[in-house]
């Protein structure tokens, strides 16, 4: 059996927690996205504020879209508290 150099054994304690941290970094964008309750989502605008003046907002066909922090189909015309002003 050969032995385990100490370049090796450094590289080794470096390289495998950063290759670690890269695999745990692949989260997808679903996963990352929270619930309509969570960010109390609405298909109505709140005070002027709506979802087609967010910059998380993306617009779809049909007045819907999607959305980068909330999951799931968002009105045009909807609100939420993760609300950000182009």
């Amino acid at each position: 059996m050969d032995k385990l150099t100490r370049r090796q054994a450094l590289e080794g304690i470096i390289v495998l927690p950063a290759f670690a941290g890269l695999l745990a970094a692949t989260t997808t964008i679903a996963e990352a996205k929270g619930s309509k309750s969570q960010f109390k989502y609405q298909d109505h605008p709140s005070g002027g504020h709506k979802c087609s003046g967010c910059r998380f907002y993306h617009a779809g066909s049909g007045g819907s879209g999607t959305c980068d922090v909330v999951a799931g189909s968002i009105s045009a015309n909807g609100w939420c508290t993760a609300y950000a002003a182009r």
